[in-house]
C-alpha cells in the first residue's frame, strides 16, 4: 500500500500535477513492483505566503511524502528516490535541489483499508522487494 502527498507553490504545482502524478506512479511501479492500478496521490498546492522554504530553493520547490507498508529493502527505497529525482528533473525540468522526498513506513496493522486492518488484507502484490 502506498499513499503519496505532494506539496508545492500553487502557481507552479497546479500546471504539472498530472505529469508529476504519472512520474511518481511510474517510479513506484518500477522500483517497488507496485501494481499499475494502485494510484493514491493527493496534491497540496499552497499559496506562496503559506509555504516557507530556504532561499537556496526556487518556486519549483516540491515536497513528496510517501507513506507505505514496511517491508521494502533499503536498496529498493533508494532506487525509488533516485528514479524520482532523475525523472522529475528530466521530464519537468525541476532540479533535484528543489525536490525533497520522505518515505514513511508503517506496520500493516496500523493501516485501515477496505474495512480491514492492513495486516488482514490479501494483497495482489509483494511488499518485501
Amino acid at each position: 500500500m502506498g499513499q503519496i502527498k505532494i506539496y508545492g507553490v500553487k502557481d507552479r504545482l497546479n500546471p504539472i500535477k498530472e505529469t508529476l502524478s504519472n512520474i511518481i506512479h511510474e517510479c513506484m511501479i518500477e522500483a517497488l513492483e507496485y501494481p499499475s492500478d494502485k494510484k493514491f496521490h493527493r496534491f497540496f498546492p499552497m499559496e506562496k505566503e503559506d509555504f516557507y522554504f530556504s532561499s537556496e530553493r526556487t518556486e519549483t520547490y516540491t515536497i513528496i511524502e510517501v507513506s507505505m507498508f514496511e517491508g521494502r529493502t533499503i536498496e529498493t527505497k533508494k532506487q525509488l528516490i533516485k528514479l524520482l529525482f532523475e525523472r522529475i528533473n528530466s521530464q519537468l525540468n525541476i532540479s533535484p535541489q528543489d525536490v525533497e522526498i520522505t518515505i514513511f513506513e508503517t506496520q500493516k496493522h496500523n493501516w485501515g483499508i477496505r474495512g480491514l486492518p492492513g495486516d488482514e488484507l490479501v494483497l495482489n502484490y509483494k511488499v518485501n522487494v
